[in-house]
Formats: structure tokens, sequence, C-alpha cells
């Protein structure tokens, strides 16, 4: 059996910090994630426009068996593109927990500490 190993993607991370510190989210409610996650489309459109090095800075995990320019790589998303969402954080929370991604937990966990304090 071939385990996918997902790690942090610090730069994500970085940039998620710096786009709360700027106070660029949403606050919304746990449940509304489906919603406003990005649609297959709105990834496509974003990734003509900006390329992979921007896209990559909005997903907290990298599976780094995927090559760089292919959206498998790219998991754990937190945002729109645009702004944080808080729903976007609680799901990458409860999600790299739950495949006990220890390191994406953690940073997760900071990134969801740091929307608190805004609340």
């Amino acid at each position: 059996m071939n385990l996918v190993v997902v790690k942090l993607n610090a730069r994500a991370f970085e940039h998620a910090k710096k786009l709360v510190r700027e106070r660029q989210v949403l606050l919304d409610d746990r449940d509304e994630w489906s919603e406003h996650r990005p649609s297959a489309e709105e990834e496509n459109r974003y990734l003509e426009q900006h390329g992979f090095a921007e896209y990559r800075k909005w997903y907290l995990g990298e599976d780094d068996e995927q090559n760089e320019e292919n959206k498998g790589r790219y998991k754990f998303p937190y945002g729109d593109f645009e702004k944080v969402h808080r729903c976007g954080v609680l799901s990458a929370e409860s999600r790299a927990g739950q495949y006990k991604y220890t390191d994406i937990e953690v940073a997760v966990a900071h990134v969801h500490g740091m929307l608190e304090e805004l609340s």
C-alpha cells in the first residue's frame, strides 16, 4: 500500500498569516466552506491569470510526489484567492487532524487562533 505523504507548504502558511494580519479575511461559519470554496473553474481561471507560483500559496499542504504544476499536488485550501475564510481554515484543521498531518494541523490551528483574535 502506497501512503500519500502531504507536508506543510511553508509559503502558504506565511501567506495565510500575512493575509490575516492585513485583515483580508472572511469570518464565516464552519459549514459554509462547500459554498465558499473555489470551484474547479475558478481554480483554473486563477491559474491561467497567476500561474502555479501564486496558486500554491492558497494550499497549506503539498504532496511532493506530484509535479509542481499539477493541481493534485496542492491540498488543504483555506481561502478563495482573495481572502482567508474561517470556514476553510476550520475544514483544513479538521481534515489535517483526521489524516494525522501534524505539521499542517499545528499550522492551521495557528491561523485559526489568529482569526479568533479578530472576532
